[in-house]
């Protein structure tokens, strides 16, 4: 049997329909893996693109809730959390695969989509940074097992910092899986707000976070 058959992707969505499309393309490339899509209320496209999922479901738009609303439908041992804007290569699957033989959790190193000098540099600091800390934010393809996930209450359900909240609370349990195996990610939040900005932004966010700053503050401070 396929390592995948035991793993299922999950991914939360808000008006991605081009963007998903493309990852349940790549997704749908291993018949074994099972595909969940949590809509968090799209206006455009994106669950006639979902319908390609093996499961589209319906919550509240808020990440965390959304990640919690997939692992409940999901029947897997293992847990993906993907954005709808990662890119994937077949070797990103191929390396997963290999590493669901025990239960554990861990995360990909990232990479961005534009390859102009600044975003290398962003790439290299939150590879850095995650290794060195074991935290790691959603666009790394933090994976889980559910045994693990249970053990620290699921998913944080909270519109932001749910990825660095749940990576805190495994790393008290188990040292994570770093995989040097690159995902890609969209940089289009920093191409709309500008590198030194967005760069301060989520520094700004995090610190607070960890200073006591509630997700919900957090959120709109961030969607502003």
């Amino acid at each position: 049997m396929s390592a995948t058959a035991r793993l299922s992707a999950i991914i939360p969505v808000l008006d991605d329909a081009e963007r998903l499309r493309r990852l349940l393309a790549a997704l749908r490339a291993d018949p074994h893996l099972e595909i969940v899509v949590v809509d968090g209320g799209s206006g455009d496209e994106t669950p006639a693109v979902a319908s390609a999922a093996h499961r589209l479901l319906a919550a509240p738009s808020s990440r965390g809730g959304q990640l919690r609303a997939g692992v409940a439908a999901s029947e897997r041992d293992w847990v993906w959390f993907l954005h709808a804007d990662t890119q994937l290569e077949a070797s990103a699957i191929r390396t997963l695969a290999g590493h669901l033989d025990a239960p554990g959790w861990g995360f990909f190193a990232v990479r961005l989509d534009n390859r102009a000098w600044p975003y290398r540099v962003i790439e290299q600091a939150m590879k850095w940074r995650s290794f060195a800390t074991g935290i790691a934010t959603g666009d790394q393809g933090i994976f889980v097992h559910r045994r693990l996930l249970d053990a620290v209450g699921g998913v944080p359900d909270q519109p932001l910092m749910e990825d660095v909240e749940l990576s805190k609370r495994l790393r008290r349990i188990a040292k994570p899986q770093r995989l040097s195996a690159a995902i890609t990610t969209s940089c289009r939040r920093w191409e709309r707000r500008g590198v030194l900005r967005t760069m301060v932004l989520m520094w700004t966010l995090r610190l607070r976070y960890f200073a006591g700053a509630s997700p919900e503050e957090l959120a709109r401070s961030y969607d502003s």
